[in-house]
């Protein structure tokens, strides 16, 4: 076995052991009415007073990551004619909407858990839900090459909802484009 072999296969066995034992020490139920014990019972900084006092903040950080890598990544180019058949760089831009799609629907999803940390924006984003839903296979369907100009324009409209939602219960958002790199990680 070659020096480089023998260092791909430790290197894998590491890595291979790292995830054992990371998802060994989940938490597990002690005998004593289902809790895990002391981490419990200690007062942590996301207790529920703490997430609601947060929940604001991590709404307008969420939304405005997604509205952010929605512009950025899939309206901007989007009109400026980088998705249309034979423009120059049309797979990179379509694979760059397609992940900032699927960011996008995730930052959404994670704004929509924390405002349920607060009741104003609970309220204000509940008919906002079922149109952030929709946008779920979008980042597929833009990764393809097949979104249109509704699909654009659906993904465009629920941001602009979801900015509003948050305005009306006092957390304005405003983008915030996060780095690519970002967006490749999810």
């Amino acid at each position: 076995m070659s020096q480089r072999a023998r260092r791909a296969a430790v290197a894998l066995l590491l890595a291979c052991g790292l995830l054992l034992t990371g998802t060994a020490c989940g938490g597990g139920k002690s005998e004593k009415g289902g809790k895990k014990g002391a981490e419990e019972a200690a007062p942590t900084a996301t207790d529920s007073a703490e997430r609601q006092k947060f929940a604001k903040t991590r709404f307008v950080a969420n939304a405005g990551l997604a509205a952010g890598a929605t512009y950025q990544w899939i309206v901007k180019p989007f009109r400026n004619g980088a998705f249309k058949k034979g423009a120059d760089g049309r797979t990179g831009s379509l694979i760059k909407a397609g992940l900032a799609g699927t960011f996008a629907y995730n930052r959404l999803k994670a704004a929509v858990n924390n405002a349920k940390g607060d009741p104003t924006l609970t309220k204000a984003l509940a008919p906002v839900t079922a149109g952030i839903e929709s946008l779920k296979g979008l980042g597929t369907k833009l990764r393809k090459g097949d979104a249109g100009d509704a699909d654009i324009n659906d993904f465009d409209n629920v941001i602009k909802s979801v900015k509003d939602a948050g305005k009306s219960a006092g957390a304005p958002v405003s983008d915030k484009v996060p780095s690519f790199s970002d967006v490749q990680k999810g």
